[in-house]
Formats: structure tokens, sequence, C-alpha cells
């Protein structure tokens, strides 16, 4: 039996080696409550917008570092977090006229598709949950920044989403017509989420 020179072997196990792609990087971060919300803004009365928060969410990206377009996002907000403000709209909002947070304690998204359109701009696309509605939608990401290491030695990186949607398409149809003929509440509803994220098995939150 002959021998097979060393430079052949080597070379055989070099193309062996690059016949097989190394596995993607992929890295968690979960959103840090303290540091994040989601923000709505609707026409009243046609003359005038109403802003408000959902101060309570949580969620993560799993993040391939080597593709963006492969990683993943989940969100969810908890609907009785509603704060216009007004305490009495928001005993309103979270009722069954809107929220009916009762029965639908919270909004989700699942992100199904990321595509990078230009450097530090994403277009996510989703399934939005709202009012136990799924529709899909799509954000507007800018970020996710670079990371950066806090006192408590955590990795941190941040993002802003935006999105508009027509609350009816989710079952929020609750309205009045005025007498001059427009309605209180209007139907399109713009959303900034402003997050910020914390990589997995990071030891604390910070402050």
């Amino acid at each position: 039996m002959g021998h097979f020179p060393v430079r052949a072997i080597s070379a055989a196990a070099l193309a062996a080696a690059l016949s097989f792609p190394a596995a993607a990087a992929t890295s968690t971060w979960q959103i840090d409550p303290n540091h994040s919300a989601a923000q709505f803004a609707v026409r009243h009365m046609a003359i005038s917008t109403v802003r408000g928060a959902f101060s309570k969410l949580s969620g993560s990206v799993q993040l391939d570092d080597k593709d963006i377009t492969k990683s993943s996002v989940e969100v969810t907000i908890d609907a009785a977090s509603v704060d216009t403000r007004v305490p009495d709209r928001d005993k309103d909002l979270r009722s069954e006229r809107f929220f009916d947070v009762e029965k639908y304690p919270t909004l989700t998204f699942k992100s199904t598709k990321i595509e990078q359109t230009e450097p530090g701009k994403l277009k996510v696309t989703g399934d939005l949950t709202i009012h136990g509605v799924t529709k899909q939608a799509v954000l507007e990401v800018e970020g996710l920044t670079a990371p950066v290491k806090d006192p408590w030695g955590n990795q941190r990186t941040a993002a802003n989403a935006t999105t508009k949607i027509n609350r009816q398409d989710f079952g929020v149809k609750w309205n009045a017509k005025m007498d001059s003929g427009g309605w209180v509440v209007g139907d399109d509803v713009a959303i900034t989420i402003d997050v910020e994220l914390v990589q997995k098995g990071a030891a604390k939150s910070g402050n």
C-alpha cells in the first residue's frame, strides 16, 4: 500500500474544512425594562395629538453577529401599563372599549424577516398582536448601537423602532361622532419603541 505525501493529506484536510462553514456566532440580548418604553400618538378630535406610553415591556433579540438579517426579535408589552398622564383616560383605555386588558393582557411583536436597508438601519417585518388580533407590521429600526460596557460590567446596546398602524385593523374600534362630522379618536396610530438591551448572563441590570 503506497504512501500519501503529507502535503496531500494537509490539502485534503483543508478542503474538507472549507466545505463545512463555521457555525454562526449568536448572542442573546434582553430588553432592560427600566430603560425602555413604547410610545404612541393618535389624533384627538382631528385638531390635536394625544401621546402616551406603555411603561412595562420585555423581550429579547437573538443577534447573529455575522449576518444581522438572520437575527430575530420578540417583544411583549403589558397592556395595563398604558399611561397618558390622565388617570380617567388610562382607565378607559384599559376597558373593553379599547385594549380590554383583562381579556388581552399583552401586546406582542415577533419578527419574521429582517433586512438591512443601509448601515445602521433595518427593516424588521413581523407579527404584531393587539387586542387578540395578529397582523403583519413593519418596523423601521435605527441601531443597534455599538455595545458599551456599563459600570457593573454588563454589555449594553440600544435601538429605536417606529411604525404606523390603523387601530381598526386590530379590533380597537370604539369612537364617537362629533357634531362637526369628524371623529373623537383618530384611527392611525404612530408607534415608537425605544429599547436598551443587556447581553444575557450579565450580572446586574443597573439603575
